[in-house]
């Protein structure tokens, strides 16, 4: 703790103090502090269990006046530092082709500086592309392999500006993760149906804690309904249009498009301020007070964690992206209080098609100004990316997964082989399988999609289609069976509900 500025732990210690104490404290116990437009990022490793000292907390309380008192004002400082991230969808269909194509998207998720909402949900954000990547020779080979003859450009997107509800337009800078065109929400589940649960319950504490879950689960559900209430206003597409990009896809030649719904995350390079607002100290009289039980907040990873990289002890930082209330309306946690904690769990993916599994828990809050807090939290929902293909279970544990169609694609996969290389029996054994368009067809698209059905059938070749069903399946058993599986990666600014004063195993320190 030494290396926490001596005025944050003041400043920390005051306000945690009850309403009649912070009555008695004279103004000179009461430090200064000088709002900063920018605050430096966070690390991208994080150093051992000093975490907290690499990432430093924004200072948001200004200062009292020189006669403090209960009633009088205190001026909080509407900043959003330096990596605040901006989540953006896009609502209009647009082509990579060009650098400085203009896109154009809404934000999806408020941004709060203290406990005011500075950027809502709604507003306008707009931006540019600038840079499309070459395709490497590798990625060329690899494409052409897969009968693809056009592949995907890597390129980047920027957002410069953002439209508030009421007119006002903000210039910024940012930097944007990967988008994700598909997002889903994750959430922990419980192993037990409901009906099992509540036979199980016979005694009275088991009641009280089967009470609390259920409105943890609550609690949860209506998170998830807020956090998507915003993208629910960009129409997602029909059964059509879905049929007509999976064909797009199967496509050999097609263009590329940042589709409509593609999400991104827009990191501040530059602070932005919002000015100040006043709040008496009875209004702050909350600040700090521990969570009630089965708490769920509202929080964004500030850090990447894989399980290819991290190890049990690794730490793990959340930031809170929306202000936390008592029942009766106090400000308990405001946006920017930090979640740390650690990895209880963590096993990398390895071959045969082993993926990884990872498991975080949350041990202490840090207030904006360095005061720290034990608490017990788990992880209760993540949004991710659909291609990441992970699973919350009922302890907040994260697992990848695989699709079941992988046993029948590479079933299909060896069916084609067996049909291409052997007569059809059902018709008098004499039959040759290259005179049978549909067995052209099909080993074509085993080995090389559309573009593999298309020579299939102009080939007429026997030998061909042997060649294309068996890479086909080859491929197929290969990717599914054999490859190194799929890591656990829980993305830098990944939207996160975890919940407090909740069960989580034991972490036992070496």
């Amino acid at each position: 703790m030494s290396r926490i500025p001596l005025a944050a732990l003041t400043l920390s210690a005051l306000l945690a103090a009850s309403p009649a104490i912070r009555a008695q404290t004279s103004a000179e116990q009461h430090p200064k502090q000088v709002p900063e437009a920018v605050v430096p990022k966070c690390s991208e490793m994080p150093g051992g269990n000093a975490v907290r000292f690499v990432c430093p907390p924004p200072s948001f309380l200004a200062e009292e006046d020189e006669e403090s008192t209960p009633a009088n004002p205190v001026r909080v400082v509407l900043v959003l530092p330096e990596g605040t991230p901006l989540r953006i969808a896009i609502d209009q269909r647009t082509r990579i082709a060009h650098v400085g194509e203009l896109i154009h998207g809404r934000v999806v998720e408020t941004v709060y500086a203290f406990d005011e909402p500075v950027i809502p949900e709604g507003s306008v954000a707009t931006g540019r592309v600038t840079e499309i990547e070459p395709v490497s020779k590798l990625r060329w080979v690899q494409s052409y392999a897969n009968g693809n003859f056009s592949p995907f450009h890597r390129y980047k997107v920027t957002f410069d500006h953002v439209t508030l509800p009421n007119g006002r337009e903000i210039e910024m800078d940012t930097t944007l993760s990967p988008g994700a065109a598909e997002v889903v929400h994750l959430l922990s589940k419980t192993g037990k149906t409901e009906g099992q649960e509540i036979e199980q319950q016979r005694s009275g504490a088991a009641r009280a804690a089967h009470a609390a879950k259920q409105k943890m689960k609550d609690s949860v559900a209506e998170a998830n309904s807020t956090a998507h209430q915003a993208a629910d206003e960009i129409r997602s597409p029909g059964k059509m249009h879905r049929l007509k990009q999976f064909l797009l896809a199967q496509s050999p030649y097609r263009r590329q498009y940042l589709t409509v719904g593609t999400r991104f995350s827009a990191s501040l390079n530059r602070g932005l301020d919002f000015g100040s607002m006043t709040q008496t100290q009875e209004q702050l009289s909350g600040l700090g007070s521990v969570p009630p039980a089965d708490t769920v907040v509202h929080a964004r990873l500030v850090l990447e964690v894989s399980s290819a990289t991290a190890s049990r002890g690794y730490p793990v930082l959340a930031e809170l992206t929306q202000p936390l209330y008592s029942p009766d309306h106090r400000l308990l946690l405001p946006a920017g209080s930090r979640l740390i904690g650690q990895v209880l769990e963590a096993r990398h993916a390895r071959r045969l098609h082993r993926n990884g599994e990872l498991r975080v828990i949350f041990e202490h809050i840090e207030l904006p100004g360095g005061g720290l807090q034990p608490v017990r939290g788990t992880l209760e929902g993540i949004e991710v990316d659909r291609a990441a293909h992970l699973k919350l279970d009922e302890e907040g544990g994260a697992h990848a997964t695989d699709s079941k169609t992988r046993y029948l694609s590479t079933g299909l996969a060896l069916l084609m082989v067996a049909v291409a290389t052997h007569p059809d029996v059902d018709r008098g054994g004499s039959v040759d399988p290259a005179d049978d368009p549909a067995v052209r067809a099909g080993a074509g698209a085993s080995g090389f999609g559309l573009a593999g059905t298309l020579i299939g059938l102009a080939a007429k070749s026997n030998v061909v289609s042997i060649v294309f069903s068996a890479y086909g399946a080859s491929a197929a058993i290969y990717t599914n069976f054999l490859s190194r599986g799929r890591e656990v990666v829980l993305p830098k600014n990944a939207p996160l509900e975890i919940g407090l004063g909740t069960t989580h195993p034991s972490v036992n320190r070496h």
